[in-house]
């Protein structure tokens, strides 16, 4: 295997787990774990990721951080379209496995639960409206975009990254779980708006273009401040 399928296997596995591990959490175990437990399991998807596939392809397993990486030029253009395309299909296929298993409890329905995708609107869990989804998206995908760059920087404490985006991330969505049910991951977004099926996908735009946006606005922050 080359070393570039091997980075983009990973990329899909870890996104894979990433969207299992916390989506799951949301749509299986929600009513027993409520916000604190879904926050803490993308968080600690994220921190063992970091990690497990980390030291193969970077664990970006977000298009959105991968965006960043690559405005910061820690990447090349190809691989991280490559990228991207292996995430997306990460979080399909953890999506479609988790679909299957939340079928087998009775009165399972993807469309009338929403299946952990993210709204605004009536889909908002609290009824937040779009320019607050809009802002907190691109403010929150701002601060682990940041936090992903300034851990990795080399003047950085090396090895240490993933726990502080992990625990970046698991406040993030401590932070915005009322107001859409956290994107700041467009991958994560796609895989349960497929299998939702109606204003899930209708509404997916904004939670593409606002992680872009935020991932955008960090990548060049950073770079003004890394610059002589």
């Amino acid at each position: 295997m080359s070393n570039t399928m091997k980075k983009l296997v990973a990329e899909m596995l870890g996104t894979f787990v990433l969207v299992f591990g916390g989506v799951g959490t949301a749509v299986l175990a929600g009513a027993y774990v409520h916000e604190l437990g879904v926050a803490l399991a993308f968080g600690f998807t994220l921190l063992v990721m970091a990690y497990a596939v980390g030291p193969i392809s970077g664990c970006h397993i977000n298009p959105a951080v991968t965006l960043g990486m690559w405005m910061s030029k820690k990447i090349q253009t190809k691989e991280a379209l490559l990228y991207m395309v292996a995430q997306v299909i990460g979080a399909i296929l953890a999506a479609g496995i988790l679909f299957l298993v939340a079928s087998g409890q009775p009165g399972f329905d993807a469309v009338a639960s929403g299946f952990g995708s993210n709204g605004y609107g009536d889909h908002s869990p609290a009824g937040y409206d779009l320019s607050s989804v809009m802002l907190i998206e691109v403010v929150l995908t701002f601060f682990l975009m940041m936090t992903v760059l300034m851990t990795t920087d080399k003047k950085a404490a090396p090895g240490f990254a993933g726990i502080p985006i992990g625990i970046m991330l698991a406040l993030i969505h401590l932070i915005s779980i009322p107001v859409d049910n956290t994107s700041v991951n467009p991958a994560r977004s796609i895989g349960p708006a497929i299998f939702q099926g109606g204003w899930a996908l209708d509404q997916l735009w904004i939670f593409i273009v606002a992680p872009f946006v935020g991932a955008a606005l960090a990548a060049i922050v950073y770079t003004e401040l890394k610059s002589e």
